[in-house]
């Protein structure tokens, strides 16, 4: 029913788009034409006006054939990171790749492709199945915006899966952590590094010595914590007046994350007064949490239609990452991550099997599957 020869010339036709976020118009006009071929009704809501990008969140819906069940909703998104400009795709042994010169794009083109397979095929074959409800959103790879302005009172779901994760196929992901992003800039007082460098105090220093103050890394089973930007200084001979420092911690425990985002917080207060200079530090907090017990009724039928799908025994686990499902979460529709079996995603070393693609496609389909059931 799932045809690879279709799963195919999809993928490749939506890598050969290139979406970086806010730039998602090409990708949903030919989302929206298939969907309306297959006999959804679509619509686009605000997001891309809110957000300044080219498209707003396409969604759909099509009626379902069995009255009483309840509607679901499959979630995917348009972007990518960059770059993705001047794509050249190799395709070796079943395996997609690029050039190297920039990413692939298979985040999450390959999600689009297996809800686009999986929901043709099962209108192809007449499925008994519940109305379905599509949300293919835009700039999910810069903080899950388009998620978050999602018109989501358009929907009636109040289940769904994102096909948005990686390895293996099939997995299952039920819960995420929450994180928050830390923005510290720190002041120091400038001087000539030469002629008086007593008399600066100098923004990087201070900046170093809040990194050794404060807990980074993995801290626990449940709690990661980074500063990933630096910036500051404007030439070799000028004692460094301020530093930018930028950072997230997530945990999957709100007192846990509470802390850890405290910790660093005071960790660049104290160094800052050390030195005599000043910080000024913001917590945002980017998005919640999530967890759904491993017998819950949305993670069963994953399990049980990735057995269907040829996986023997699919995987079910916490993510250490953001996906939409942490805003649909928040939103009231209760939603897990399927794994399509990507890997090295946001680099120019991604991969996707053509093979792993053609299984999620199954999945997809079987969800429907068993969502047609009553299962």
């Amino acid at each position: 029913m799932v045809d690879t020869a279709r799963v195919r010339a999809t993928f490749v036709r939506l890598l050969e788009m290139n979406t970086p976020s806010g730039r998602e118009g090409a990708a949903a006009d030919f989302l929206e034409a298939e969907l309306q071929q297959i006999g959804f009704t679509t619509w686009r809501d605000g997001a891309g006006t809110a957000l300044g990008g080219e498209t707003g969140n396409l969604l759909a819906r099509l009626e379902g054939t069995v009255p009483g069940l309840p509607p679901l909703l499959l979630n995917a998104h348009m972007d990518t990171v960059a770059p993705t400009e001047g794509l050249v795709i190799r395709e070796e042994g079943g395996i997609f790749r690029s050039s190297g010169t920039t990413i692939l794009g298979a985040d999450d083109k390959a999600g689009l492709t297996a809800i686009l397979e999986g929901v043709r095929a099962a209108v192809a074959v007449g499925l008994p199945r519940p109305s379905l409800e599509i949300a293919f959103t835009i700039c999910e790879e810069t903080g899950l915006r388009g998620a978050k302005h999602l018109d989501h009172s358009s929907l009636t779901a109040r289940q769904a899966y994102a096909f948005d994760g990686g390895r293996p196929v099939g997995s299952i992901v039920q819960a995420a952590p929450s994180q928050d992003n830390i923005t510290a800039t720190l002041y120091g007082i400038a001087s000539h590094a030469g002629a008086a460098p007593e008399k600066g105090i100098s923004a990087i220093l201070i900046a170093a010595n809040a990194l050794t103050r404060m807990p980074l890394g993995r801290i626990d089973a449940e709690t990661t914590a980074n500063i990933g930007v630096i910036r500051g200084g404007e030439a070799t001979n000028v004692v460094p007046d301020r530093v930018e420092c930028r950072g997230e911690a997530r945990s999957h425990n709100e007192e846990k994350l509470r802390r850890q985002s405290q910790a660093m917080v005071d960790a660049f207060q104290a160094a800052a007064e050390a030195a005599g200079g000043r910080a000024e530090v913001d917590v945002t907090r980017i998005y919640s949490h999530f967890s759904l017990a491993d017998d819950h009724p949305l993670v069963r039928r994953a399990v049980a239609a990735g057995r269907r799908a040829g996986i023997s025994e699919p995987v079910v686990r916490p993510g250490g990452g953001g996906s939409d499902a942490n805003i649909l979460n928040t939103q009231g529709i209760e939603t897990v991550v399927i794994g399509l079996g990507y890997d090295n995603v946001h680099s120019s070393d991604e991969y996707m099997a053509l093979g792993d693609l053609v299984t999620s496609a199954q999945l997809a389909l079987e969800v429907i599957r068993l969502a047609g059931e009553g299962g």
